[in-house]
């Protein structure tokens, strides 16, 4: 029985979310995805539940409250998400923004694709699912 993964996305846009979990969920349904508007509720959502471990967390850059590089940095230093793959994803494509992010340990930084099907590619390549059939 294959273990469901778990994926937290953390966006401001309502319509970027709705989006990343339509593609995700046509790349693989078995995946338990949670949203949160901003760093500020994702870091309160995983402090206050210390059963709740993400294998994948895709971050926004530009948000209100709390943007994706101070976000990143609090998730780097929790100890139970040492394994979680944690990914940069904004339509920012500055490069001061990639490095800072890969230095702080982001897994990649994936600039938002403007075609649906370019997405669920990405989405394939990251789960790990060997061939999807773009529709």
């Amino acid at each position: 029985m294959q273990k469901i993964k778990r994926c937290l996305i953390i966006d401001d846009d309502h319509d970027d979310q709705e989006i990343f979990l339509m593609c995700l969920n046509r790349v693989d349904s078995d995946v338990n995805c949670l949203t949160a508007d901003d760093g500020v509720e994702a870091v309160a959502m995983l402090k206050s539940d210390s059963n709740y471990t993400p294998d994948f967390i895709f971050i926004d850059v530009n948000m209100p409250k709390m943007n994706g590089i101070e976000c990143l940095k609090i998730l780097k230093n929790i100890e139970r998400l040492k394994y979680t793959k944690i990914f940069m994803y904004s339509t920012t494509s500055e490069a001061s923004f990639v490095k800072e992010s890969r230095n702080l340990g982001a897994d990649d930084f994936i600039i938002k694709p403007s075609r649906t099907a370019e997405l669920k590619d990405k989405l394939a390549r990251i789960f790990g699912i060997v061939s999807v059939v773009s529709k």
